[in-house]
Order: C-alpha cells, then structure tokens, then sequence
C-alpha cells in the first residue's frame, strides 16, 4: 500500500474500511441506488408488518438524500444500522469528491483550512489539521448543529459532524468523509468511531 506521498500522478481509487453493520448505498447508477435502499428498507422493517407508511417515508426520504448526495460529487452513502439494545446508533457517512471550482486550487492541508476557518464553512466548528496514516495530512471539522425535525423524520436531538477534507495525491481536488449522527449523548463516542474509520483510508 502507497502512501500518499508515493504517488506522482493521482491514484485510481480510494479504499475505506467501515464497521460491521453499515450499509452502503452507492449513489450511481440510479438503478442500483434504487435497489439498495429499498434492502434498506426491507431491513430496517423487517418483522415490523404494522407501519408501511413509515417504511414508504423512510425510503423516500433516503432517496432523496442520496440524489442530493450525487448532485454534489457524492459516490458513495453509508448508513448504520447498529444498535445497542432497542436504542439504534444512527450515523452516515457520505464519500464525495467536489468540483474542482469550490474549493482553492491547493493541495495544502494548512491552507484550506485557513480557508475554511475564515471563510465561515466551518460554522463555528473545531477545524484542525491531523495526519492519516496512509492518506496523508487532512483537514478535520467538527461541528454540532440544531436539530431539523421537518428534514430529519422527526428527529429533535442535535446533529454532530465530523467532516475530513483530504487532498488527493498529484491533484489540486480534494476527497470528503462527511460523517454525521444525531445520537446527541453519544456524540463523543461517536466521533471517535469516525475518527477510527477515516484512519483507515487508503489510496489505490
């Protein structure tokens, strides 16, 4: 395995490792979205025979997250479906590589940063740069924002965010692991679950 360091032109690929139990949603082509979410669905209601309109509400609200996901250079949409006990420990994490005209022509962690941190992207979260193991140095934002039940199916807890901005080896476009978790007393726990996911990225 390369590190990023290695590559002198970009790599052809990136591997992610996630927890058992996360269920990926690929956003492209639309059919084998299509097919992902309603196994979705179909899992996340199994045994439930007695509530078809919030499996059909579930489902179409997945759909279009992940539309909008693709709509923004998103490639790939992971969901949990971990549990502890009857409480579930719902999380995301969505894979994007943005347009190459949204972010500076930099492939220096430092300066988006900077960027970000003055720029008001970051939203009043924590903006550090942090090394990854085999992907190189990062941009790490952390943010908690105000709970949108209309948006969210209902949901009244904060969301927490760990956002990481990577560049690409021997490019000026940058790779984002935008993860997400409204689990608000858990959120610390949480974060250092995403944290453990996003050192295992990889180039190929």
């Amino acid at each position: 395995m390369k590190t990023a360091e290695q590559f002198t032109s970009p790599p052809s690929d990136y591997r992610v490792i996630v927890p058992d139990g996360w269920f990926q949603v690929p956003l492209d082509p639309p059919d084998e979205r299509d097919r992902s979410i309603v196994a979705l669905g179909d899992l996340t209601f199994r045994g439930v025979d007695n509530a078809p309109h919030l499996k059909k509400e579930f489902m179409q609200d997945l759909q279009r997250r992940a539309k909008d996901a693709y709509r923004v250079g998103g490639t790939e949409l992971y969901l949990s479906t971990l549990t502890v006990g009857p409480v579930p420990l719902a999380s995301s994490l969505l894979v994007s590589v943005p347009a190459p005209d949204e972010w500076p022509r930099t492939s220096d962690a430092e300066e988006l940063a900077e960027h970000l941190a003055g720029g008001g992207h970051a939203k009043g979260g924590e903006v550090d740069v942090v090394p990854l193991p085999a992907a190189g140095q990062a941009v790490r934002v952390r943010r908690r924002e105000a709970a949108d039940p209309v948006s969210q199916l209902g949901n009244t807890m904060p969301t927490t965010t760990l956002t990481y901005y990577v560049p690409i080896p021997a490019t000026a476009r940058w790779l984002m692991l935008n993860f997400s978790t409204p689990v608000d007393p858990l959120a610390d726990q949480m974060v250092q679950l995403f944290d453990m996911v996003a050192e295992t990225l990889h180039w190929a």
